[in-house]
Formats: C-alpha cells, structure tokens, sequence
C-alpha cells in the first residue's frame, strides 16, 4: 500500500495536496466575480486547445451536443471552414503558450466570428489584449492538467449565456466532487479508496473503453496516465470496439481491459457492456468496471475525471515515478 511518506516523496512537487483540494477550487472558482460574456445568435462554438486545456473542450461539447448548437474540438493549427459570424472560437491555454491554441487565435481574428480566450497569461493574453478580443485570466495552480477545475467552473461562469446550465446542476457537481473526495483524497489510503485501488491493480498497458458521452473523461484518463504516469494508455468506444477492437483480444498480451460506464448509458449500451463482460469472463481476462455518479452530464464527466486522475497519481506513486515532470512535452515544445 502507499502511504503518506510514500506519497509525499515521491511527489515532491506535491500535485496530490492540489487534488486533495480540487472541490475547494471548483467552488472558489465558480464564486469568483468574473465577468461572464453574453454572446448571442451563435450556432456553432469551437473549443481550441491542446492537452489539459483540449479535454475542456470535450466536456463542454458533451454538454452541448445535447443542445442545438454545433461543437467542434480542435486540438491543432487549423480552425473549420465553416466558422463564420455566428461562430464562437473558445481558445484557452493554461499556459498561455500552445503554439497551436495561438495559431487558431490569430485565424479566428481574422474572420467576423466571435472569439474569446482563456489562460494565465502568456501569449494568449497578449495576442487578445492587442487585438482588442475578450479575454479571461485565470490562474494556473502547479500544472495545467492539475489546474482542470479551476479553468472549467470559471469558464462555465464566464460562458453562462452558451453553456446552458444551470446554477443548481453547478451547485450538485461540486457537492459530489466533495463527497468523492473524502473517498479518493490522500486523507484515505487505504484500500477502500476506489482510486488507489485501481492504480494498484493497473500492471499493464490499460484500453479504456467508453460510452459516447463519457468520451471526455477517456482521453483525460488516457492524457493523465501519459502525463503522470508515465505509461501508455488506449482509449476505444465500446460500440466501435465490437466492430473491430474486440478481435485484439484473441492474442496474448499485457494489455488490460478498464470500463467507464454511465448509470444511465443507452439501454443498447447497457447491452453492449453486458456481452463485453460476458466475452472477458470467458476469456479469462481481468478487467475493471468504473461507473459514473448519478448526476447531471457535468457531474458526470467531472467525477470521473477527479477519481481517474487521482488514480494515475496514485499509480505513479506505486511505480516510483514523480508525477509532475514531463519531460518529454518541453522536449518537444522547446522546439516549435
């Protein structure tokens, strides 16, 4: 088991105490006194960023495929052709630097659409205060991956008039966040917490499955084992999966098999899981089942997320590994 002098060195940085308070961050954020912006006639919202920043954009284009306003997620240098006066270009960078996120800033201010930024600083806030485009400063809190809560509540406050939930679904989320805290935090290690008990039964290379809706808090778990783990991940729709996927798992191999399940998936959904669970038992494949809060689609997601990212903390942890550094990234953007 980990404990806390396990934890504390070999995360010197100390990114577990920021999760410890991530439902305090939520709440601080969404009570905050920025400025929310009242966009109006759009159609079409683009969610622009990469990493930590670009799984925003996958929870508010869940949230709004419910809706009838068009989402698109970019997670690169080129914006749609079809963003035009009834567009909405969201760019946020945590960092304020993705060269990508800045890319698609300096596109988007070249058309009539409306356009908004989202980060601590940097470029971002530069380029928008020169242009004369809105802009929100939100501060980083250790890492942009771990600063996920603080980025989504103001965000959501910010874009009330787009974003259409209410303050009571707000409320709910985070009262959730703080009950699956006392669950998953570093103040219960003990095998009782779901999250530490899964980053010790990881010993593999984990595919994720997913619902369609719960897409969003798959890449996050595939982004966060990257990041703080340090481990490869797959993601697959399960749906998808039966088509092809599926057929991986007649060959041997140190692949693992972990479920995201919404309580309320499509009942042919539900079905699907069914038979996925029947094939691995079967085969004597050892797998994983994490299910989702009953909750709105924000709490939902945000829940997951929280209890998946805690457990590739925990999991770094379990390996020796300090899961702040990444090396590899400033490898790589010490070079664009």
């Amino acid at each position: 088991m980990i404990t806390r002098e396990i934890l504390e060195k070999h995360d010197p940085e100390g990114i577990y105490s920021v999760y410890d308070k991530w439902p305090q961050i939520a709440k601080d954020a969404y009570n905050s006194e920025i400025e929310s912006s009242d966009f109006k006639d759009i159609d079409h919202v683009v969610f622009s960023g990469m990493g930590g920043s670009g799984t925003m954009g996958d929870l508010f284009s869940s949230i709004l495929s419910k809706t009838e306003i068009h989402t698109t997620v970019v997670k690169g240098y080129e914006l749609p052709k079809t963003v035009d006066d009834n567009t909405l270009v969201v760019a946020t960078s945590v960092s304020g630097n993705s060269a990508e996120t800045l890319t698609t800033l300096e596109s988007a201010s070249k058309t009539n659409c409306k356009v908004i930024g989202f980060s601590s600083g940097g470029m971002i806030e530069s380029f928008c205060i020169k242009n004369n485009l809105e802009f929100r400063k939100i501060s980083k809190i250790h890492s942009p991956r771990a600063s996920f809560p603080n980025f989504v509540y103001s965000i959501l406050k910010t874009l009330n008039s787009i974003i259409p939930i209410d303050s009571k679904e707000i409320t709910q989320s985070i009262t959730l966040l703080e009950n699956l805290s006392k669950k998953i935090s570093s103040t219960n290690l003990s095998i009782e917490n779901p999250s530490l008990n899964l980053a010790l039964w990881i010993a593999g290379v984990p595919v994720i499955y997913y619902p369609w809706g719960l897409q969003a808090a798959a890449i996050r778990f595939k982004n966060s084992l990257q990041e703080n783990a340090k481990t490869h991940a797959i993601i697959e729709d399960v749906i998808e999966s039966g088509h092809n996927g599926i057929v991986s798992w007649e060959r041997d191999s140190d692949m693992i098999p972990i479920m995201i399940e919404g309580v309320d998936d499509h009942p042919k959904t539900k079905e699907r899981w069914k038979i996925l669970r029947q094939y691995f038992d079967e085969n004597q494949i050892s797998y994983k089942e994490i299910s989702s809060v009953n909750g709105g689609i924000l709490s939902k997601i945000l829940c997951l997320i929280y209890q998946l990212d805690y457990a590739t903390i925990y999991h770094a942890i379990q390996l020796g590994i300090d899961p702040s550094p990444i090396k590899s990234i400033d490898f790589i953007k010490e070079r664009l």
